[in-house]
């Protein structure tokens, strides 16, 4: 199953929600299963009231919109690796001789010498003790864990893709040092090419390493990607996977783990004036906006949303007329006529895993295979709505979401640098 099939899940879903309408099949226009969605526009700024311009569209990558199963199989994810050239390009020979292979990968846990945390011993290349893959599974037989999670880019609108993570939380691997005393935070990086200058490091608090808040899944060093072995343009065979971050946090081709007394963040990102301490925020997004609309008949309009760190209550939809003035100091849209969509249930064949089904013991997850609570934190939720008929003229639709505590997007964060949360806007013609 390939790109199309998050659309045709998607479309199956929203279809049987416009029929039970009472929208007939022939007027659903760009929501049926066999079209591509339109793609919609780029998403506004929040700190502007400028209007989108009539009949411009932006590619889809640029909106949020992606053709692609609910978990995304391997194939399929967006690739924004780094490195000249990038790891998983290496030829295997080449791969096999840095440690980029399961048989030759070599994990190093270090302190860090220039803020040293105390440990009760190292696991370095030198000794012999640094971590290989079998030692890893073998930690895996008792302490693996996977969970749902979609994998975005801070400063990229769409995700690069859903998977089912799979791997051994990072705290079992640091209690294999034995750690005393002056340890605060921990940092981490992959294999880049043997050139400091390429090095890319993510770091995270001890504390959010040792315990899992709020119910969220445990920071892992990751081997399976939806169940099967995490090949080289995933990050493997190693990587680090933090639930609720960005993807810049989870480094690919993992090679060392440094302890640390640094009382601060230390990742690459924050070099390029970005927030490194922002979870995945909340947002909505539209796949199929409004198209090819005529006078006087129902709107059929459809998405998908993120589920940030905050949750997902709802959804919302609105249509304005295009040339009504925005009245000033509502950069937010907060006055729009929004309406609620409707919150579609999760699928009930989870596509690129194998048989469609979720394996025993997944976070999240009842013993039947079925998400605890919908819509899931940390994953994608699609919606539907039916809006009234309009007479002719221009029109400008938007979405948004509304969070667990009720803040309506793109707060409460609505600064960019901590994640994409803007709300799009589309204008459209009534014919």
């Amino acid at each position: 199953m390939r790109r199309n099939d998050f659309l045709a899940e998607h479309f199956q879903l929203t279809r049987r929600y416009f029929l039970k309408a009472g929208i007939a099949a022939s007027a659903l226009g760009t929501v049926r299963a066999d079209d591509k969605p339109t793609a919609p526009p780029a998403a506004q700024a929040p700190d502007t009231k400028q209007e989108p311009k009539p009949g411009k569209r932006a590619k889809p990558e640029k909106a949020g919109a992606r053709g692609e199963p609910y978990f995304t199989p391997t194939e399929d994810f967006r690739d924004v690796s780094r490195g000249k050239p990038v790891p998983h390009s290496l030829p295997e020979e080449k791969r096999r001789e840095v440690g980029l292979t399961r048989d030759t990968w070599r994990l190093e846990v270090l302190s860090d010498p220039d803020n040293r945390a105390k440990l009760g011993e190292e696991l370095t290349k030198a000794d012999g003790t640094a971590l290989d893959f079998a030692a890893l599974l073998k930690l895996g037989e008792k302490h693996a864990v996977r969970f749902a999670k979609v994998m975005t880019c801070l400063n990229v609108g769409c995700p690069l893709g859903m998977g089912l993570w799979e791997g051994v939380p990072l705290r079992e691997v640091v209690w294999l040092t034995k750690p005393r005393e002056n340890l605060r935070r921990v940092f981490y990086y992959g294999y880049h090419n043997d050139d400091p200058k390429q090095m890319f490091r993510s770091s995270l608090p001890i504390g959010r390493v040792l315990e899992d808040p709020f119910d969220l899944p445990p920071v892992i060093l990751c081997y399976k990607l939806n169940g099967q072995w995490l090949d080289p343009e995933r990050g493997g065979p190693v990587r680090i996977v933090v639930p609720e971050a960005y993807g810049f946090k989870s480094i690919k081709w993992l090679t060392h783990v440094v302890l640390t007394n640094l009382a601060h963040a230390n990742d690459t990102y924050a070099e390029q004036n970005n927030d490194v301490d922002s979870p995945l925020k909340t947002f909505a997004a539209a796949l199929a906006p409004p198209d090819n609309v005529q006078a006087g008949k129902p709107i059929a309009v459809s998405g998908y949303a993120q589920v940030g760190i905050s949750g997902l209550t709802k959804v919302e939809v609105s249509i304005e007329p295009a040339d009504k003035p925005r009245p000033e100091g509502d950069p937010y849209f907060l006055t729009a006529p929004w309406v609620v969509a409707e919150l579609l249930p999760a699928p009930t064949n989870w596509s690129a895993l194998p048989d469609g089904k979720l394996p025993p013991h997944t976070h999240g997850f009842n013993v039947a295979g079925r998400p605890k609570s919908w819509p899931m934190r940390l994953t994608n939720a699609h919606w539907a709505a039916v809006l009234p008929g309009l007479p002719a003229g221009k029109y400008v639709f938007r979405c948004r979401s509304i969070d667990a505590q009720g803040r309506a997007q793109p707060m409460p964060r609505p600064f960019r640098k901590s994640g994409h949360a803007t709300i799009e806007s589309v204008t459209f013609t009534v014919s």
